[in-house]
């Protein structure tokens, strides 16, 4: 059994690690934290964690020392909170899996262009690999820590990589549109998420600035322009990806280009059909699809994934599976919840 703890529990992600956890035969939470939740029982903040965790409380992150011999520490806090935490605890612990944004990108030069202020901590970047096991597996289990990928990145890569890797499509004027719910936004209250705003509506945002963009440039050294939209749901993610073919192409070269790439991955399901967001609720498994249209010379290729399971949570868990030499599936959900 392996210890873990969670700094930045009491929030969407920390949550759905709970979750997670609870039905990890490996996994032992040891530490739960909270700042600003700090003395609340978990089971009154979310009812629907009650049954595993009727006496967990959340603490406060006052002193590093809280995580001193755990074999591997999740980090679900706001982007920008972990560089300050990640130098304090990473010599401290086995392993780090953080769930921001913080060690995504690889250069710290764009740290200030896509989030606003330089990089705290740019001699750690390199000790973290990107947690997307799909693409780096290798890479996870050498590098010992993971910065996992945000929910928009994930949906877009894998179903992008796959075309661009074997030279199907261009990889100049990539145009990614995806949809995501409302948990997208974290668990704090904002006036552009409450019920009133979001029921009924569906809403483009951060026009050509979102900071999502730079990790799928970086995964796949492609130019990609990148609109997110605010969907009126609770989770998933529906991403449609445009881009030029890089030669003569059809659809079912598309799908058998996914279909090897994919082929002995437990959390991608490469299917004909058109991927849904409800087919992947609570799983931790992206649906992807492609097709070519020859009437006007684009490829599309489709993503859907639960934002907060296979987006943020279910893929810190699959890495954490990977660096503690467990089977990779182990703990995590396949079949979503339906209705």
């Amino acid at each position: 059994m392996a210890s873990v703890g969670i700094i930045g529990a009491s929030g969407y992600t920390g949550a759905e690690l709970l979750r997670l956890c609870a039905a990890h035969p490996e996994l032992d939470v040891r530490v739960a934290t909270g700042d600003s939740m700090a003395g609340t029982r978990a089971a009154d903040l979310y009812p629907s964690l009650s049954a595993a965790y009727p006496d967990l409380t959340f603490a406060a992150f006052e002193d590093p020392a809280l995580v001193d011999g755990l074999d591997l520490v999740f980090l679900g806090l706001p982007h920008g909170a972990s560089q300050a935490i990640v130098p304090q605890v990473i010599d401290r612990v086995g392993h780090v899996v953080d769930l921001a944004a913080d060690f995504r990108l690889q250069d710290p030069a764009l740290y200030p262009q896509w989030y606003g202020e330089a990089h705290t901590a740019p001699e750690l970047l390199p000790r973290f690999a990107y947690g997307l096991p799909e693409l780096y597996r290798d890479e996870i289990r050498a590098k010992g820590h993971v910065a996992t990928p945000g929910c928009y990145p994930t949906s877009a890569n894998l179903a992008l990589a796959p075309l661009v890797r074997v030279g199907l499509v261009e990889t100049t004027g990539i145009v990614v549109d995806a949809a995501s719910g409302v948990s997208g936004a974290g668990r704090p209250p904002k006036p552009n998420t409450t019920f009133c705003t979001v029921d009924e509506d569906f809403t483009a945002y951060g026009l050509l600035s979102h900071r999502h963009t730079p990790e799928m440039e970086q995964v796949l050294g492609a130019s990609v322009l990148f609109t997110p939209h605010l969907a009126p749901m609770n989770r998933g993610i529906l991403a449609t990806c445009y881009a030029r073919p890089a030669g003569t192409t059809s659809t079912e070269d598309l799908l058998a280009a996914m279909a090897a790439q994919y082929a002995d991955e437990p959390f991608v399901v490469v299917t004909p059909g058109s991927p849904s967001t409800k087919a992947t609720l609570g799983s931790n498994c992206a649906h992807v699809t492609a097709r070519y249209d020859d009437r006007t010379g684009w490829v599309v290729a489709i993503a859907a994934i639960d934002n907060l399971t296979k987006g943020a949570s279910g893929a810190a868990v699959q890495c954490a599976n990977l660096l503690l030499d467990l089977p990779e599936t182990t703990g995590l959900p396949i079949v979503g919840v339906y209705p």
